[in-house]
């Protein structure tokens, strides 16, 4: 089968037995460039044809998915004249109103189905770019490697709107480019023409390429001519071009130039919001099998570290998620001492996963416990106050030992002895005082012979201690 370039289509059109082609030139307006290259032809003889099926009802989802959907929808709504009409499209579009879609150069036509029935035809005319802005477009996407392998590999990259943009050529609607038409009388954009504008989106979803049809070029006869244009940039190479070879890498080594990123930053549609975090982490696998572990695999162990991960990951993604989350100051990497101590305190262990943690935190595993419970404290910094006895320089001692005189009145203080060089035990209570380098106390208990953590730190002394004293009562 031949259309009316002499190209030669197979049965098996890459546009499916859908694709129709009609009589005439897909660029009308290639003799009668504008000034500005663009053509001013909207609709001039059919040329190649594309019908799409009519797609069902968009209840409960977006009507575009894809990036040139998107970036379609982007151009329809920040132009339209109109949005009371277009937002009836919207919802005529959503219902599933429009039928079978016929796209070619210059326009695309539908039959709309009204709220009450009623059935319009309904065509929507869109400018096609004449011989020099394709010359444009066709000279910017065989200099580019990328534009040029995605392209006749059957893909439209996102930055060829850009980089088309930057050669002078428009490829998404603006202002005034979209002209409508319809059998329901309307002189101007009606919810018809506004439903038919909306399904596009869709359309673009399923092959971009559809944008590049309406605007004049078919994917059989723009594949061929960048076929042409890229063999005869290769023979020009050939003859002593390493020099422009050269510059070309360099272009793509340095990217985009600011200029061009700033003209098309309208252009492009706004990036989604980012998802909402789900309340509690996922669950981990259950590896209890009939099938036996290999040897050295401990099912059980794994089991915990992959609940552990998804812990982790949770709580990262709420982090990430919070306000100002962009101005906290990064984690503090743990040592496999203190996060044996985090895993254990996360993950609940029976005795025997806990004694594995308690051997990898350096600990006998009665021990563990009271790290366990100063990692739920306050971390790292509650961990170091457990194992580490600091001594702070006269300077901090002084003002640790006037905070304390100054926490209580007069008469009330209990009696304090110094049982190391920052910490203070009640005298005839089972309590005490232990101070951080940040100037924090921390309250303990006496429980079984050992001191362990009884609260959170405080600022004030008499607070942390009357914390461990409710415990203690509790």
């Amino acid at each position: 089968m031949s259309d009316d370039y002499g190209y030669d289509y197979e049965d098996d059109s890459p546009y499916g037995t859908d694709t129709a082609y009609g009589a005439g030139d897909a660029d009308v307006s290639d003799g009668d460039d504008g000034a500005d290259g663009t053509g001013a032809s909207r609709d001039g003889g059919r040329g190649p044809e594309r019908t799409f099926a009519a797609l069902p009802p968009a209840q409960g989802r977006g009507f575009a998915t894809s990036w040139w959907g998107l970036a379609w929808l982007q151009a329809l709504e920040d132009t339209a004249l109109d949005g009371q009409q277009l937002k009836q499209g919207r919802q005529l579009a959503r219902k599933g109103g429009v039928g079978a879609v016929s796209v070619r150069p210059g326009r695309i036509t539908a039959v709309v189905r009204d709220r009450d029935g009623t059935a319009y035809r309904s065509d929507v005319l869109l400018q096609q770019l004449g011989a020099g802005a394709w010359d444009r477009f066709l000279d910017m996407a065989v200099d580019r490697a990328g534009h040029i392998a995605a392209l006749l590999d059957r893909e439209m990259p996102p930055h060829l709107v850009e980089d088309a943009a930057g050669a002078g050529v428009e490829l998404l609607p603006g202002i005034g480019d979209l002209e409508p038409e319809c059998t329901c009388g309307a002189w101007d954009h009606c919810p018809h023409s506004g439903a038919l504008c909306y399904q596009v989106a869709r359309l673009l979803d399923e092959d971009p390429f559809v944008l590049l049809l309406m605007r004049g070029r078919d994917e059989r006869r723009l594949l061929d001519e960048l076929q042409v244009r890229s063999a005869a940039r290769a023979i020009r190479l050939g003859d002593g071009g390493a020099a422009e070879a050269t510059d070309d890498a360099e272009r793509q080594v340095r990217g985009v130039p600011a200029g061009e990123a700033f003209a098309a930053a309208g252009i492009l549609p706004p990036l989604p919001a980012p998802p909402s975090a789900p309340d509690a982490p996922g669950l981990g696998p259950s590896l209890d099998t009939e099938t036996p572990p290999a040897p050295g695999i401990d099912p059980v162990a794994l089991e915990v570290l992959a609940a552990d991960s998804a812990v982790r990951a949770h709580r990262m993604l709420l982090d990430a998620l919070a306000p100002a989350h962009e101005e906290q100051p990064l984690p503090v990497e743990l040592t496999p001492r203190q996060d044996a101590v985090r895993l254990a305190a996360d993950s609940r262990p029976d005795a025997r996963i806990g004694a594995r943690l308690a051997a990898g935190s350096g600990r006998p595993t009665a021990d563990l416990d009271a790290a366990v419970r100063a990692w739920r404290y306050g971390g790292v910094p509650a961990l170091a106050v457990l194992d580490e006895e600091w001594a702070p320089d006269p300077e901090d001692l002084g003002r640790a030992r006037a905070r304390l005189d100054e926490a209580w009145e007069a008469g009330e203080r209990p009696a304090l002895r110094a049982s190391g060089r920052a910490r203070w035990t009640v005298a005839g209570a089972d309590l005490q005082l232990r101070l951080d380098r940040d100037e924090r106390w921390w309250p303990y208990r006496k429980e079984r012979g050992r001191w362990v953590p009884a609260g959170p730190a405080d600022d004030d002394p008499a607070g942390a201690l009357a914390g461990a004293e409710d415990g203690a009562a509790g």
